[in-house]
């Protein structure tokens, strides 16, 4: 069943068929001066008794076709002339993306991936702790260090107690117990040791690190850290050189 349409920018009449308006919600171009109108709503009534209007060429005869002759006709007149009409519109397809690019992308997020993990390989191993294997043979490649986790809020002095050494003048000795209260091993940490006089002013002040205070202990051991809620006792002796230090404070960080 044919229908008959009219453009209301040039007023030609173009034959069209229903599948052709329902294609994009009615949306049609007029052949003749390109404009964009709702086909369903110009829809012309016919019946049997009105006279025959004239109109262009069915759509489908050069549906897609440039349009071949002279100037547009003016709002009202009926073109007579053999053109395209009632082109529907139709959406730009979607940019064709090549290989190359997807590889480029692809390429990119591995590399990120890859700067993620090295960057926090620490974190990965405390959570993933069977990535640890892992993540230690790529540290020995890449020729980096998969450290131990040092949350300073985690680690505690337990307890401690500064005395003289009874049998050598101008010594004393430092006792300690470190707590890891954390739920993975940390590393040990530095401390800071102060020996104050009778009004607690400092007189002498010493950073220990852990090879200092662990003396003596495998490196093998000491690279494993403070296990995950144990203590670590420790012993250390310390020449004052005659400085009158009765008082001592004492605190741990990570350097």
């Amino acid at each position: 069943m044919n229908l008959t349409t009219r453009c209301p920018n040039c007023g030609t009449a173009f034959r069209v068929q229903p599948v052709q308006l329902s294609a994009r919600g009615g949306k049609v171009r007029c052949g003749k001066c390109t404009h964009v109108f709702d086909g369903v709503a110009a829809l012309i009534a016919e019946d049997a008794q009105s006279p025959q209007i004239e109109t262009e060429p069915s759509p489908q005869l050069a549906l897609f076709a440039a349009s071949r002759k002279g100037p547009l006709a003016g709002a009202g007149e009926a073109a007579n002339e053999d053109v395209p009409v009632a082109n529907f519109l139709d959406e730009a397809p979607p940019p064709e993306r090549s290989s190359a690019w997807t590889f480029g992308v692809a390429l990119a997020c591995a590399v990120l991936a890859a700067q993620a993990v090295h960057y926090f390989r620490t974190e990965i191993a405390v959570l993933i702790p069977e990535a640890r294997p892992y993540l230690a043979a790529a540290c020995a490649t890449l020729k980096c260090d998969l450290k131990l986790p040092r949350r300073p809020k985690l680690m505690a002095i337990e307890s401690s107690d500064l005395q003289a050494d009874g049998r050598r003048d101008s010594v004393i000795v430092l006792n300690a117990v470190l707590r890891n209260q954390a739920q993975f091993a940390q590393e040990y940490p530095a401390l800071e040791l102060t020996l104050t006089d009778e009004r607690d002013e400092a007189v002498a002040r010493r950073v220990l690190m852990p090879a200092e205070y662990l003396a003596g202990l495998p490196a093998e051991q000491m690279a494993r850290g403070i296990g995950a809620g144990a203590d670590a006792p420790l012993r250390v002796y310390f020449d004052t050189g005659g400085l009158r230090a009765i008082g001592y404070r004492m605190y741990l960080f990570f350097p």
